[in-house]
């Protein structure tokens, strides 16, 4: 019997991403502040910080003596050739600014923390976490002529970099190597494994 995962964001890609595999989830929200992070870290440390930093401000419903929930939150993060760490764009000049550095080449890393939870004496009690990543090296290459019109029809609002390489923004990924779900948001095989782990999947 399959359990349900609670997912603490509100990622269209991620939601996507598992409901493409069946895998059942609710959305719950969570209110961690992701500057207070240490950017100037490694993109694998800081991804997985600011997945676990959001795993310790989340917002859970209130549960029944003994009750288990899974709960996930992930981060995603461009990373150039210099080494620059990007997030979501705050604007259309610096959409265009981070889409102008993609055709160079850049990393993208995604990290996740998952947790199995107990509802013990009205509190949520931490059973096990699984910190997971994965990352794919990427160039997406989009011509000046198609530039306002990727922009135009908000493909890569929300998305890392300004890079969402499913749909739409196929036409400009001219090379992945790695894990094409980490860019999109979740990397699936990982997960899985960690769902694994956890017993999320019981018979």
């Amino acid at each position: 019997m399959d359990r349900l995962l609670f997912l603490a964001s509100g990622s269209q890609a991620r939601k996507s991403l598992l409901e493409s595999v069946d895998i059942p989830f609710e959305v719950i929200y969570q209110n961690a502040d992701e500057a207070k992070c240490d950017w100037g870290l490694p993109l694998q440390q800081v991804v997985e910080q600011i997945a676990t930093y959001k795993m310790d401000h989340l917002l859970l419903p209130s549960g029944q003596q003994n009750k288990e929930i899974f709960v996930l939150t992930a981060d995603t993060i461009t990373q150039d050739t210099r080494g620059n760490l990007h997030g979501k764009p705050i604007n259309r000049q610096d959409e265009i600014e981070k889409l102008r550095m993609l055709h160079e080449g850049v990393v993208v890393g995604t990290g996740f923390c998952l947790e199995k939870k107990v509802f013990l004496n009205s509190v949520w009690n931490t059973q096990d976490r699984i910190i997971g990543y994965a990352q794919a090296r990427c160039v997406f290459d989009i011509p000046k002529q198609w530039m306002n019109r990727y922009i135009e029809r908000g493909h890569g609002q929300g998305a890392s970099g300004g890079m969402r390489i499913e749909g739409f923004g196929s036409l400009f990924l001219k090379s992945i190597e790695g894990s094409y779900t980490a860019v999109m948001g979740l990397p699936l095989y990982e997960l899985r494994m960690a769902l694994e782990k956890l017993k999320f999947w019981v018979s």
